[in-house]
C-alpha cells in the first residue's frame, strides 16, 4: 500500500482513541492464544450489571487474505474477509452475519500516494451506499464522506474534515451530523517515544447550541504501567490504569464519576487481557 493520506476515518482518530479507548465500567476478561499454523483465537467475557455476554473469535492470515470469524452468546456468527491487492493498491473487505442474511457488506478501498477512495455497499435489496474520499499527504489531508439510501433517495450522512499531522502533534476539524455539529481536536506527544500525550477536544452542536469540551491525557509511569484520564465541561471524570503483569498480559482498571451529580456514585470496571 502507498504512504498516502490514509482513510477518512483516520481524521481525528488519535485524539478520539486517547479519550475513549480502553475506558470501561464493565468487568471484562479477554484471553488470546496463537497456534503454529497462524490461527489466533480470542475469547472474551463481559459482565455489565447483571448481564453476562461473551464471544470467541478466530483470525487466520494467509498471504494477502485475512479471515476473521466470531461467534457470540446470542448465536450470531460474524465473518469478515479481507483481501489485499486483488487489484493493485486496493483492499477489499467483505462482511456478513448469520442468520441475518441481509447484513452483508462489501467495501473496496483504493490507495494512492496523494488520495484514498473508499466505497461500501450493503448487500441487500435496499442497499445503503457509503463513499469517502481524502486527498493530501501524510502531513495535511482534506476529506469527505457521504451515505446514500437507495430506497428513500436521500442522504443518510455527509461529513467533511481536515487533518494536520506533525511528528509530535496532530490536529483535526470535522464537520459532521449533516452539518449540525463541528468537532476540533488537538493532540500533542510529550516524549519522543509517544508514550505520554495530552489532548483537547471541543464539539459544538448547532441545533441545540450545546458545547462539549474535553481534555485528557496519558502518562507512562514506566515501561509496564500507564495511566489515562479525561474530564469534560459536564463534570464527567474518567480515569484508568494499565499494567503489563507479564509480557503481553495487560490488567486495566478504569472508573468514571459524574462530579456534578448529587449522589456522585462512581462506576468502576476491570479488564484483563491475556495474550501469549
Amino acid at each position: 500500500m502507498s504512504k498516502g493520506p490514509g482513510l477518512f476515518s483516520d481524521i481525528g482518530k488519535k485524539a478520539k482513541d486517547l479519550l475513549t479507548k480502553d475506558y470501561s465500567s464493565d468487568q471484562k476478561l479477554t484471553v488470546s492464544s496463537y497456534s503454529g499454523a497462524g490461527v489466533a483465537l480470542t475469547s472474551t467475557a463481559v459482565k455489565k450489571g447483571g448481564l453476562s455476554t461473551g464471544d470467541i473469535a478466530a483470525l487466520y492470515k494467509y498471504k494477502n487474505t485475512i479471515i476473521d470469524v466470531k461467534l457470540d452468546t446470542a448465536s450470531i456468527i460474524s465473518t469478515t474477509l479481507t483481501f489485499t491487492d486483488i487489484l493493485p493498491s486496493t483492499k477489499t473487505i467483505a462482511s456478513f452475519k448469520l442468520p441475518d442474511y441481509n447484513s452483508g457488506k462489501l467495501e473496496v478501498q483504493y490507495f494512492h500516494d496523494h488520495a484514498t477512495l473508499t466505497t461500501a455497499v450493503a448487500l441487500n435489496q435496499s442497499p445503503i451506499i457509503d463513499v469517502s474520499a481524502i486527498v493530501g499527504t501524510p502531513t495535511i489531508a482534506f476529506g469527505a464522506e457521504a451515505g446514500y439510501d437507495t430506497t428513500s433517495g436521500g442522504f443518510t450522512k455527509y461529513t467533511a474534515g481536515i487533518s494536520v499531522s506533525k511528528p509530535d502533534s496532530s490536529a483535526s476539524i470535522i464537520l459532521g451530523d449533516k452539518g449540525d455539529s463541528i468537532k476540533a481536536s488537538y493532540l500533542h506527544h510529550l516524549d519522543q517515544f509517544k508514550k505520554s500525550a495530552a489532548v483537547a477536544e471541543i464539539t459544538r452542536r448547532f441545533s441545540t447550541n450545546e458545547n462539549t469540551f474535553t481534555v485528557g491525557g496519558s502518562f507512562a509511569i514506566d515501561h509496564l504501567t500507564q495511566v489515562k484520564a479525561r474530564l469534560n465541561n459536564h463534570g464527567k471524570l474518567g480515569a484508568l490504569l494499565q499494567h503489563e503483569v507479564i509480557p503481553k498480559s495487560v490488567l486495566t482498571i478504569s472508573g468514571e464519576v459524574d462530579t456534578k451529580a448529587l449522589d456522585k456514585n462512581p462506576r468502576f470496571g476491570l479488564a484483563i487481557a491475556l495474550k501469549p
